[in-house]
């Protein structure tokens, strides 16, 4: 039986706790993302910030310009980039709870220059040409129309701007069987309708004007994060099935864990990559508007 896709609130209302409790324990700053592993760092809580490091220094975002965070799950991105980058960084996302937990937090920090704002990033709420970077990281994987949301952040970047994305890419359209099935049983749970080839973000982000494409394949770099979420998922399963028939455990936090097990179980089938992308707005381009270096 084909899982059933949550959407994205629910998705992200139902496991809260998870995140919160177990992926972040012990850690005032929610990462809603996986962790990046280099010299920098060696251990979960170090990689979960290390991957702001790496993304931040790859676009090369500089004090005072003004990030979009799109996608920003509860804001780690948002409040890394303003302490260690002195950013003026907006948040966008779609999901409520996040959204009003990002801005209390931003309330109690005022001198950060942060805001917040719930909103689609296939249809932005934000003026053509109002930013210098559009961050994303592992928020495109939960829209269907993955080119609207290229479209959107080429109209709000101002000219020369960039683009910068960590993202969960399939390896080809399609995999085997085998492996096309292991990837819905991750990929729906976790209310992501479906995944992209490289080549296909490369052609999404040519066809509405960005120049300088460039992609990495870390995979290398976030394979002992998603080994230890394929782990902490296991173990807890058995417990998880025993609290979910007794209704102590709804059926988004049950299907969060086991998607958590099959997402690694796609990687060593060959189904998928963790991709990085970096692209920039040129100068002669205009946006034509919508509806909607390796790291180290």
């Amino acid at each position: 039986m084909r899982p059933q896709l949550p959407d994205i609130e629910a998705y992200y209302n139902g496991t809260d706790f998870d995140y919160r409790a177990i992926w972040n324990r012990r850690r005032s700053e929610v990462a809603v993302h996986f962790g990046f592993y280099d010299d920098h760092a060696r251990h979960h809580a170090a990689a979960l910030d290390n991957m702001n490091r790496v993304l931040a220094d790859w676009v090369g975002i500089a004090a005072g310009e003004r990030v979009l965070d799109a996608g920003c799950g509860l804001g780690n991105a948002c409040f890394w980039l303003a302490r260690h980058r002195g950013a003026q960084v907006v948040g966008l996302n779609i999901v409520k709870r996040q959204i009003a937990d990002c801005q209390k937090r931003a309330r109690q920090q005022p001198g950060l220059g942060i805001s917040f704002v719930q909103g689609d990033f296939c249809k932005m709420p934000f003026q053509d040409q109002s930013f210098d970077v559009v961050w994303a990281c592992e928020s495109v994987c939960h829209t269907a129309e993955k080119a609207q949301f290229y479209q959107e952040a080429f109209r709000v970047l101002r000219p020369g701007g960039r683009l910068v994305m960590a993202e969960y890419m399939r390896t080809t359209r399609p995999v085997s069987l085998a492996s096309e099935q292991l990837l819905a049983n991750w990929l729906r749970p976790w209310a992501i309708p479906d995944i992209d080839t490289m080549e296909e973000h490369r052609s999404h982000a040519a066809s509405v004007g960005f120049r300088e494409i460039e992609m990495v394949d870390a995979t290398p770099n976030v394979r002992v994060s998603l080994r230890n979420l394929h782990s902490i998922s296991k173990r807890w399963l058995p417990l998880g099935r025993l609290l979910h028939a007794v209704r102590w455990v709804s059926d988004v936090r049950l299907g969060n864990a086991q998607a958590s097990v099959r997402q690694y179980e796609a990687l060593l089938a060959g189904a998928w990559v963790y991709g990085l992308l970096r692209a920039r707005k040129g100068y002669e381009k205009k946006s034509q508007g919508s509806s909607c270096l390796s790291p180290h």
